[in-house]
């Protein structure tokens, strides 16, 4: 096995998504009055993530994210610590004022395709349960937070050991989803009809 660290969520071992786990909560790492957010679903597309702008544990050389749907995400208590780190970026990531924390991260602009789905990181969850990372997206970009370019080979080596595809965007699937929502909205495709 590898020594590079990738996250602490991931260096042992990734544990896979129980059976029927319908969600839980997510709390910051404030002792006094932490933030807690509600989430009513199993968590989709988690992954590894190179990109400057998620938020990671100290040490770690990725975050680990995943989206649920925004109908599923509530702030349960001490919202009025959270703040947006960037107003200007696509993702409204907000954090905790007090530690720093990136509870969760939501898109705005009802014409992106990811529109709807809100960006978590589960590890900040006491629950067990939540669906595995399976890909690491945007792994050049962790050179940009200051790693050595030199070790991407051995990144990419430890990220394919752990059973995450090492990709320079996101997952395949993932981009075919991204690509069809445009093309609907674009009238490329035809539009889901309603259920």
């Amino acid at each position: 096995m590898s020594t590079v660290s990738i996250h602490p969520s991931v260096d042992h071992g990734i544990k896979p998504a129980a059976s029927g786990f319908a969600g839980g909560t997510l709390l910051c790492k404030c002792t006094d009055k932490p933030v807690k957010l509600s989430v009513k679903s199993q968590s989709a597309h988690n992954h590894a993530c190179g990109c400057t702008k998620c938020w990671k544990p100290a040490g770690a050389l990725f975050s680990v994210v995943a989206v649920v749907g925004r109908d599923k995400l509530s702030v349960a208590e001490n919202g009025d610590k959270l703040a947006i780190v960037d107003p200007k970026a696509t993702i409204q990531r907000h954090a905790c004022k007090a530690c720093g924390v990136h509870l969760y991260g939501r898109i705005e602009n009802a014409g992106h395709p990811l529109f709807g789905f809100d960006f978590i990181h589960t590890e900040l969850s006491p629950q067990s349960g939540w669906s595995q990372p399976t890909f690491a997206a945007f792994v050049s970009s962790i050179i940009e937070s200051g790693a050595d370019p030199a070790h991407q080979g051995a990144v990419r080596a430890r990220l394919r050991e752990l059973g995450l595809e090492p990709y320079d965007c996101l997952s395949p699937p993932l981009m075919d989803f991204i690509s069809t929502q445009i093309a609907r909205a674009s009238g490329v495709l035809k539009p889901v009809p309603p259920v």
